[in-house]
């Protein structure tokens, strides 16, 4: 089912492209774990339990760990409104609406596909923004959810908890298994950590890589549904400076969600963990809104 968010190959070929060398990836590893005869069916199945309740349930877990409820149109009538008016502009099914108690400005959707998404605001960034900088936030994570994101990036997350839990399993249980029946060599639950740790750390790179692209790409399709990318500059701007007048043991709170919000609640500059960052730097996100407003003609 097509929206009228405009479409992104790049982000299109970036999905696929992740997912093959995920795939990749995967294969190699429980061939390695195979090969090495470690006890790896365990693990598997319990990664595979994690990725099914993740999938299923993505959006009530979402919900629950950052407090938001469920509002309806009596609640919430102008929020609703701006969903409503959205939705008839990207022509799609309206998704579920719901506001979080906390003064963190942020927002973020999740859903395992666009009839079971949800869209969360957060009650300061209702507080901060004006209508016009809201709809463009609410635009972006529309797009998140018109795009299949969530789901990609839950799919996506399955290799690193499998290469986690396999770490774990070999530090915590298998250090002194020796290869060859106790000929000496090296503990084969030392070479499955290291295994592990190494397709960890890939998987880890090639998801926060597709992750700050998306954001991107939301930031984009937002710009040019709404045709206001100076609103969406204003609230990543508003948004991104009021962060530093939140208390530091809330931002704390809210960083573990980083990769569900539409800006992280720490931002770091332009360094060397922006490859670790599920978002792009600040001035990258402003300078691809200011191209759009340049190429719509507007300020």
């Amino acid at each position: 089912m097509k929206t009228r968010f405009a479409p992104d190959s790049g982000l299109t070929r970036r999905m696929v492209a992740t997912m093959f060398l995920l795939g990749l990836l995967y294969v190699v590893f429980v061939g390695v774990l195979i090969a090495l005869g470690a006890q790896a069916v365990t693990v598997l199945v319990i990664a595979g339990v994690l990725l099914f309740v993740q999938y299923f349930l993505s959006d009530r877990i979402a919900l629950f760990a950052m407090h938001g409820r469920e509002v309806s149109p009596q609640e919430a009538p102008e929020l609703h409104g701006m969903i409503d008016r959205l939705c008839a502009m990207a022509d799609m099914p309206k998704p579920r609406v719901a506001i979080a108690q906390s003064d963190v400005p942020n927002a973020f959707a999740t859903g395992r596909n666009r009839k079971k998404a949800v869209v969360c605001v957060t009650t300061g960034i209702l507080r901060r923004l004006e209508p016009r900088e809201l709809e463009g936030v609410l635009a972006h994570e529309l797009s998140h959810v018109a795009h299949r994101d969530v789901v990609v990036m839950t799919i996506a997350s399955f290799l690193g908890i499998v290469a986690g839990l396999m770490t774990r399993v070999a530090l915590y249980t298998g250090l002194g298994n020796r290869r060859g029946n106790g000929q000496g060599g090296l503990p084969i639950g030392l070479i499955v950590m290291v295994v592990s740790i190494v397709v960890y750390a890939v998987s880890f790179l090639l998801t926060r890589a597709l992750s700050r692209y998306r954001e991107l790409s939301a930031d984009r399709a937002a710009a040019l549904l709404t045709q206001q990318p100076s609103a969406l500059s204003s609230a990543l701007v508003k948004i991104s400076g009021d962060m530093a007048r939140i208390p530091t043991r809330d931002l704390r709170d809210a960083e573990p969600f980083n990769a569900f919000y539409f800006a992280p609640a720490r931002a770091k500059g332009e360094t060397l963990a922006n490859l670790f960052s599920t978002h792009p730097p600040l001035e990258r996100r402003l300078d691809q809104l200011a191209k759009i407003s340049n190429q719509l003609g507007r300020g």
